[in-house]
């Protein structure tokens, strides 16, 4: 493919992908913009526990994706089914599994709430909605990441007298950098931006997503601009900044 084709269809891919958002700039009424009742508790709500989330995500997640990707064991196909499990169910399904699994009734729920765990409607059931959402995204990233780090190279570091934890510190995160930022990037994304897992389990408290189909059924489209708009201001920034960060990582 030459440099023009391959710049036409770049650009055509791009004018594709924009195309609703530029059709969201134009039809947003820009001289009434305002909050509806509730907007800024759902933002509050929404970055402070997918913040929450995502670390979690990240600390799970992390020592996972190297176990599968540095080691080989039995079952380790079962393990990988149970990671896409979660990502290929559909959302409201998943929101279902959870609610039948830790609901007031449920074989996990019922013993936690007599130990005062509540994980229906809680700030605690928000969270684990958007984990159940995002880490799978964040595993896989993280776990193709870190298959693509040589091994040759960590071995060099072991053999100049680094224990394990250095050489996985100094040189395979560096060198796996952008694939993990790229996954927690998507798990960020993921989270902030789910509906239907939240939608079942945590209805209370209302983030983002569900915050802005309660305007658009209960007030009408123009209750949506506002917030739907910050949405995207608050959502960008993060992958932005992890993906600058991870091509400046120094390996040493």
């Amino acid at each position: 493919m030459n440099r023009l084709a391959l710049v036409v269809v770049a650009v055509l891919g791009t004018v594709l992908l924009t195309l609703p958002f530029v059709g969201l700039a134009f039809a947003t009424p820009w001289l009434e913009l305002h909050y509806a009742a509730g907007d800024l508790q759902a933002l509050w709500t929404s970055i402070v526990y997918t913040l929450v989330a995502l670390a979690i995500d990240i600390a799970l997640g992390t020592p996972l994706a190297w176990w599968l990707a540095r080691y080989r064991f039995r079952g380790k196909w079962l393990v990988t089914v149970a990671i896409l499990l979660p990502l290929l169910s559909p959302p409201l399904a998943m929101g279902l599994l959870l609610a039948i699994s830790f609901g007031p009734y449920g074989w996990a729920g019922a013993p936690l709430q007599a130990v005062g765990v509540f994980l229906t409607n809680t700030p605690a059931a928000f969270v684990m909605a958007q984990v159940y959402a995002s880490a799978a995204y964040y595993v896989i990233a993280a776990r193709a990441a870190f298959e693509a780090v040589p091994r040759e190279l960590e071995q060099v570091g072991l053999s100049l007298g680094r224990s394990p934890w250095q050489v996985f510190r100094r040189v395979t995160v560096p060198l796996s950098a952008l694939g993990l930022s790229a996954g927690a990037a998507l798990a960020w994304v993921r989270a902030l931006g789910e509906f239907g897992v939240v939608l079942i389990v945590a209805y209370f408290p209302q983030g983002i997503p569900v915050k802005l189909w309660t305007n658009l059924e209960n007030i009408g489209l123009s209750a949506i601009y506002p917030l739907l708009w910050t949405f995207f201001v608050i959502a960008l920034p993060l992958p932005l900044v992890l993906g600058a960060l991870s091509r400046r990582q120094p390996v040493y």
